[in-house]
């Protein structure tokens, strides 16, 4: 299998990001198909998957934060860069050398950028964030329409008009409609600015419109956008660990940190070079109290095992009885994401979210980049 440089290999596929970047694009209605980067690229790294997104013809950008946006620049020269957690005050400055857009949620940072502007004799552009229904960050709808009659207006650009979508995955909830409803009617106060409403889950909604620019994110790096059915998006992370060691233990033998695991008859054990330092999460652990809830589970020779024991610090214990013994050896890998094993189903058997399980991968993995 070759050696490992570290515990576990972490494949990270550009061409299908750039294929789902693609996909999303196709389905967005003629709007431009933006790229939400934020968290180092779900995980997988700013630089490689910017750059390969810009390839594929990607020209604008989302990030949480100034430093990421710098990342970008970095690598996408050409490209329009938005800083989606606004602008802290006296930050002003930080975003002009750079070219890199805040995205304005409140009076207060319209009143700072604006002064800014003012200050450098220059309408730099900035994007508008309405709050129709996740009351986090944004101008209430009231506040929107008070902006739009605002000679403030004058003094920078507004170079876009977004929300944010609060429950798009889920159809059936009709707090989608209402968002869409706000939305349109602040978007009529603001002729000629160019609108943003749909993320990757409102990509493939057909009640929500793409308007000027759509934000796609989780679904670019293989998440599934349309839960319940099958995903449109092509797998583009592979994570697998190396066996270290196999043992055999006997019925009523107890197995990890505080025992919490009891083989229930012989069993034979495979254990991972991975753990919670990681990135993996510790709540996949299982244990005799889980009352056999399924958690975590890796592929070993094409077979499920289920994990025994606790996720310690480094490494995973898996119940490979199942596994014929000729069909694994020490060194051998164990996928824990790919095949079908996806990054939501891992997510799920760990009580949480796929978005949680790519953004916390760790840097300890050998990462491995392909197709781009």
């Amino acid at each position: 299998m070759g050696a490992l440089s570290g515990g576990a290999i972490l494949t990270i596929d550009l061409g299908a990001l750039a294929d789902n970047w693609r996909t999303l694009r196709d389905r967005s209605g003629g709007a431009e198909c933006a790229a939400v980067v934020k968290a180092d690229a779900y995980g997988l790294g700013i630089e490689p998957a910017a750059a390969a997104l810009a390839a594929a013809g990607c020209r604008t950008f989302f990030v949480a934060h100034l430093s990421e946006a710098r990342r970008v620049r970095h690598a996408c020269a050409d490209a329009t860069i938005y800083v989606l957690n606004g602008l802290l005050p006296g930050s002003e400055g930080a975003f002009l050398p750079d070219g890199i857009r805040p995205v304005l949620g409140s009076p207060e940072e319209i009143v700072d950028w604006a002064a800014f502007c003012r200050a450098q004799g220059k309408r730099l552009p900035a994007a508008i964030h309405i709050d129709t229904g996740m009351n986090r960050l944004g101008l209430p709808v009231a506040d929107a329409f008070d902006l739009a009659a605002d000679p403030i207006l004058a003094d920078f650009k507004p170079a876009l008009l977004m929300s944010h979508l609060v429950a798009a995955e889920d159809t059936a909830n009709p707090v989608t409609a209402r968002q869409v409803a706000d939305f349109e009617r602040v978007r009529g106060a603001f002729l000629g600015v160019p609108a943003s409403l749909a993320n990757s889950s409102g990509i493939l909604h057909d009640g929500v419109p793409g308007y000027d620019l759509v934000r796609a994110g989780f679904a670019l790096y293989g998440g599934n956008p349309t839960p319940g059915r099958d995903n449109p998006m092509g797998p583009v992370v592979r994570l697998e660990a190396g066996i270290v060691q196999l043992r055999d233990v006997s019925d009523g033998e107890a197995v990890g940190y505080n025992g919490t695991w009891t083989a229930r008859g012989p069993r034979r054990l495979a254990t991972l070079s991975i753990g919670y330092a990681d990135g993996y999460s510790r709540a996949a652990s299982v244990t005799d109290s889980d009352g056999g809830t399924p958690r975590g589970q890796a592929i070993v020779a094409g077979r499920r095992c289920p994990f025994a024991g606790r996720v310690s610090m480094d490494l995973i214990i898996l119940d490979v009885t199942d596994v014929p013994r000729d069909a694994v050896k020490r060194g051998d890998r164990a996928v824990l994401i790919g095949d079908d094993l996806t990054i939501d189903e891992v997510g799920a058997r760990a009580g949480t979210i796929g978005y949680e399980v790519l953004t916390s991968l760790g840097k300890r993995y050998d990462r491995r980049y392909v197709g781009g």
